[in-house]
């Protein structure tokens, strides 16, 4: 109801971002036993993902990395496996809203960093951020439909530029070198 009334005074959300906790994060590895695990210790996890919350909170408001900001708001979730998540609506003020496909450019972007001059950065990408391989290559992907294709729909075709739909959010993110497709799921 919250995100009605916003939307209702300031207009749509110009931009929808989701935070997940990661279970390797330094702050959390440090404190863990050698006997512990992650999923065992909620209390350790709430905290760091409390403080990194804010964190990004403070970038997001007093910052304003993406622009002045006119309103937002938040909600966190546990995904199945018990770790957090927090999915972030952001309505920016007049004069900082996205309205161009090079506004969106210039916000959003997915690059896999080179392997050649940063290999750490590459292999924590294609670790954490890539999906796959699934379809044919992977027919036991967790991502794989009864009838043999992913439910997510990948692997997805690449696209040449950002696109938008008629009063809508962008469709695809611009393929440069190194950087991949990122589907709009609004």
């Amino acid at each position: 109801m919250d995100a009605i009334a916003l939307v209702q005074h300031f207009g749509k959300p110009d931009i929808f971002l989701t935070m997940t906790c990661n279970p390797s994060w330094l702050e959390i590895e440090d404190f863990l036993l050698p006997t512990d695990e992650v999923q065992n210790r909620p209390d350790l996890v709430s905290r760091i993902f409390k403080a990194k919350v804010e964190e990004l909170k403070s970038d997001i408001v007093k910052k304003s990395i993406f622009g002045k900001v006119a309103a937002f708001m938040y909600t966190i979730e546990f995904q199945k496996r018990g770790l957090p998540h927090a999915h972030f609506l952001i309505i920016l003020a007049d004069g900082y809203k996205l309205l161009t496909l090079e506004a969106y450019d210039k916000v959003v972007c997915a690059e896999l960093p080179d392997g050649n001059t940063n290999s750490y950065l590459h292999s924590l990408v294609v670790k954490h951020m890539m999906h796959g391989p699934c379809g044919s290559l992977n027919p036991t992907s967790p991502c794989m439909k009864k009838m043999r294709q992913s439910k997510f729909k990948y692997p997805r075709d690449y696209a040449n530029e950002t696109s938008k739909g008629q009063n809508s959010y962008p469709i695809y993110r611009r393929r440069d070198t190194g950087k991949f497709v990122i589907a709009a799921t609004h």
